[in-house]
């Protein structure tokens, strides 16, 4: 179930902050937890239009082992929550649920004014978090100047992975949007691992999708989403700065 969750992510062209939504619709429609969170990280970080782009600038191999680790990461991910059996699911997500149930008898037309009541019910909820997130994360990522981020980056040191992680998680921005930046990263002569890091996390922890995020689970189970996603990440850039000389 964890695999066929994340690969349903690479056909949604989704950001992370579209992703959610369908993260909360699945939960309350009692799908395991583990299963809608592989999911969620799947749907922002790997997709097939990315694919194709990817291909075109890093070259096929790059491509291919993004999005082979970008599964891993999904599907791992997903699984190690499964097994913690953490639901700590806000109210309103497992209200939805029992409504669900209770909307066995209803028409189509009763079905289709429900879903829309609980699209404008979910929006005024999430809106003003969303609103201020996109803000907070627009004003980062136009402060911060790229010529700086390239020369942080760009030094073959061993902690450029954590620093392009930690970078890249404020900022809010789906695949396409960061693939201009890690070609320019990578022609400055920002090691692979880093390039790759920073993308997976601008697309999966940025912070509005984490501020959104916050209102569908409770605390504790966005604090450890957050430290698998970075510690998934984190790994993974480093594989890549070793498999650079077999990818380029």
């Amino acid at each position: 179930a964890n695999c066929i969750a994340a690969l349903l992510g690479t056909v949604t062209p989704f950001c992370s902050c579209s992703s959610i939504p369908l993260f909360m619709g699945f939960t309350s429609a009692g799908l395991p937890l583990g299963v809608t969170f592989s999911f969620l990280i799947s749907s922002p970080m790997v997709d097939l239009g990315s694919l194709v782009l990817l291909m075109s600038i890093f070259g096929p191999k790059v491509a291919v082992a993004y999005v082979l680790f970008g599964l891993a990461v999904a599907v791992l991910g997903g699984s190690l929550i499964q097994r913690l059996g953490l639901d700590q699911v806000a109210d309103f997500i497992r209200q939805a649920r029992q409504a669900e149930g209770q909307s066995l008898a209803l028409t189509a037309k009763d079905r289709l004014c429900y879903a829309k009541d609980q699209m404008l019910a979910t929006l005024q909820k999430v809106y003003p978090y969303v609103l201020v997130g996109v803000a907070i994360g627009a004003v980062i990522h136009n402060w911060i100047p790229e010529d700086f981020v390239v020369r942080l980056l760009g030094a073959h040191n061993p902690f450029g992975v954590l620093l392009a992680t930690l970078a890249g998680t404020p900022m809010y921005a789906d695949i396409f949007g960061t693939i201009p930046i890690a070609e320019a990263l990578l022609a400055k002569g920002a090691q692979l691992g880093v390039v790759l890091s920073f993308m997976m996390a601008v697309t999966t922890l940025s912070l509005p999708s984490m501020i959104l995020l916050k209102k569908a689970v409770k605390p504790k189970l966005l604090a450890i989403f957050v430290a698998i996603c970075l510690v998934g990440i984190i790994c993974t850039g480093y594989v890549f700065n070793g498999l650079q000389p077999f990818l380029l």
